[in-house]
């Protein structure tokens, strides 16, 4: 959306980004609207791409998927069609949650989940190196998550809800 947010689609967005579970009579309630207008703006909001799809996030603890990795990885030769070859490949991993094309030495930037450490090494020999499209990767495995949201940072850019995580 190129325009600036209102106060109430900024509310909206509040509230659905932290609990999407929320009927469109209780957002409504919160923000000061009837059910309709509600639902119009929600649907404007969908129509234009900014909400993108609502979920459900689940405890991957208790899933028994609490080990998580971020990998560094560089490709052999990174041309154009090594680049699409490997991004054509990792959005069919499961276990790759999140992958970034970043800047520096490397060309990609993973989020793996998986069980344990077997499981992981099993996950770079079978599903990754043997692509051969890598020449290195460097793993970093999560001790403590610190903080993890997915809520976008709205108050930087609108004034209606609170800037603070």
């Amino acid at each position: 959306m190129s325009e600036v947010l209102d106060a109430v689609d900024a509310k909206i967005l509040d509230l659905i980004q932290h609990d999407a579970g929320l009927s469109v009579a209780e957002i409504a309630e919160r923000v000061g609207l009837s059910s309709s207008p509600c639902w119009r703006r929600i649907k404007r909001l969908e129509d234009a791409g900014v909400i993108q799809r609502r979920v459900t996030i689940l405890d991957r603890d208790k899933l028994g998927l609490g080990f998580e990795v971020y990998c560094t990885v560089k490709l052999s030769l990174p041309t154009k069609e090594n680049l699409d070859a490997f991004e054509t490949a990792i959005t069919k991993l499961a276990e790759v949650v999140q992958c970034a094309t970043v800047t520096g030495s490397a060309d990609y930037e993973l989020r793996v989940v998986t069980r344990d450490m077997h499981a992981f090494d099993d996950f770079l020999r079978e599903r990754i190196l043997s692509l051969g499209l890598v020449s290195n990767i460097e793993s970093r495995i999560v001790i403590r998550s610190v903080k993890h949201t997915t809520a976008a940072p709205l108050g930087l850019v609108s004034p209606y809800v609170s800037a603070q995580g």
